[in-house]
């Protein structure tokens, strides 16, 4: 799944230049999966992307067979449901969460991240992702032996910073080796492709 959609944003001659990330191709199969059929200028308006840019994303996801296009707009395919499927087993919950004392700007999503924990390191590199998505940041926490832990800053982050566990288990329903990427921003979407970068860093190729 993960290198069919990075795929999609390979350079084709001619063609031109790409103003989306895979975080636009991920947020567009969201949108089409619950409120399709979808049209072009709805997908633009929810991406932020230009109509151009949003022209040729539906063309790369339509050659990829994911979506079809009709006069009611765009759909998912049967491999686009799959597609979507997979992405919600490895993404299970997105929320929005209020400030806290772990949130690092005013406008903070969490993404779930099934079964990861073992791949998760410092917590850097998932920062960095974000940050390379246009957020201010991240954090990666994991839960294990039923605590939530940020690494190398606390061991029980109930205890360390009960007003963040309090939000973040009010919103998400955790089971062990679950990681919790947090994107932050000054604005929704930033946080939200943040949020997806962090996540998106701990997946691996998986050869579909």
């Amino acid at each position: 799944m993960k290198k069919l959609l990075e795929n999609l944003l390979e350079e084709k001659a001619p063609g031109p230049y790409l103003s989306f990330s895979i975080f636009h191709l991920i947020k567009a199969l969201e949108l089409i999966a619950k409120e399709g059929p979808i049209g072009r200028g709805k997908l633009s308006q929810e991406l932020k992307t230009g109509k151009g840019a949003t022209r040729t994303l539906i063309e790369r996801l339509k050659n990829a067979g994911l979506t079809t296009v009709s006069m009611r707009g765009c759909s998912l395919t049967d491999e686009g449901e799959n597609v979507w499927s997979k992405m919600q087993l490895l993404f299970p919950q997105k929320v929005k969460l209020k400030p806290n004392k772990l949130a690092l700007a005013t406008c903070n999503v969490a993404i779930r991240v099934r079964g990861c924990g073992g791949k998760v390191r410092s917590g850097l590199e998932q920062r960095d992702a974000a940050l390379l998505a246009g957020a201010k940041g991240a954090i990666t926490l994991l839960y294990k032996e039923e605590k939530l832990v940020l690494p190398a800053i606390s061991e029980d982050v109930a205890k360390d910073f009960p007003d963040a566990f309090s939000e973040i288990t009010k919103h998400l329903l955790l089971e062990e080796n679950d990681v919790i990427v947090v994107g932050s921003a000054d604005n929704w979407d930033k946080a939200e492709y943040g949020a997806l970068a962090a996540a998106w860093s701990l997946i691996e190729n998986d050869g579909d």
